[in-house]
């Protein structure tokens, strides 16, 4: 079948345009050699960010003038204690208070009746475990020990060991312990020189038949034996403890 005129003319535009527009593509983009040229389509998202590089070496500082300093930071945590520093100088003395009377002071009745009951307490020892001579009260826990622990047992109520000035107290002694029991007295300074605790001479000795002989050389400490003589004793046995306290 053939074609009209108006119609094989109709087709030779077709083509021409066609042909046109082809040309025009491969003169701007060189990339549509068939296909024709549309319009610009919508921009993407933008793809993943890439790792991060080296770092570079410090740069050298900028000769430019130096900014204004920044505000202080946060307070931190406190520090450990430091250790403590050295005495202060001592202050000037006070002024001494003005005293007034004891308003808790006791009523002649609360002293009288409190000194009865003392001197009950100090019959009852004297009549249960010691012995009273002039101002001096011996007393025993009954206990033996070595001369060292006679001292400190003593010196912890604040009291001495029993040393005789005179016959009376060494007699009273004697009545309160029954037995051997060491006295306040030793030559441990000076061989031979026998010397209270403090270091004072005696005025009163009682030594036994014999004595002191300072047997083995390590009789240093005195005790009294039963029939109230003394005998130079080695300290470290162990004899009758016997204190003095004062009244």
């Amino acid at each position: 079948m053939s074609l009209t005129p108006l119609l094989r003319l109709l087709l030779l535009s077709v083509i021409a345009a066609t042909y046109s527009e082809m040309v025009t593509c491969e003169d701007v983009q060189k990339t549509c050699p068939v296909i024709a040229c549309s319009s610009p389509g919508i921009i993407g998202l933008p793809g993943r960010d890439g790792r991060d590089g080296i770092k570079g070496e410090k740069g050298e500082p900028g000769q430019g003038l130096r900014g204004l300093q920044g505000p202080p930071g946060k307070l931190g945590p406190a520090g450990n204690p430091g250790p403590p520093g050295s005495p202060g100088p001592v202050g000037q003395k006070g002024e001494r208070g003005e005293s007034s009377k004891c308003d808790s002071c006791l009523t002649d009745s609360e002293g009288k009746f409190l000194q009865s009951e003392l001197d009950s307490v100090k019959k009852w020892l004297i009549f249960s475990l010691g012995k009273q001579v002039g101002k001096k009260l011996f007393l025993t826990n009954g206990e033996k020990m070595t001369f060292d622990g006679v001292k400190a047992l003593c010196a912890q109520f604040q009291a001495s060991v029993a040393t005789p000035r005179n016959a009376e107290e060494n007699m009273a002694i004697q009545q309160v312990v029954k037995e051997e029991a060491f006295l306040g007295i030793t030559d441990k300074n000076k061989e031979g020189l026998f010397v209270d605790l403090t270091g004072r001479s005696l005025t009163y000795q009682n030594w036994n038949d014999g004595e002191p002989n300072d047997t083995g050389s390590a009789e240093d400490c005195v005790t009294l034996l039963t029939s109230g003589r003394w005998n130079d004793i080695s300290c470290s046995s162990s004899y009758l403890a016997v204190c003095e306290f004062p009244i």
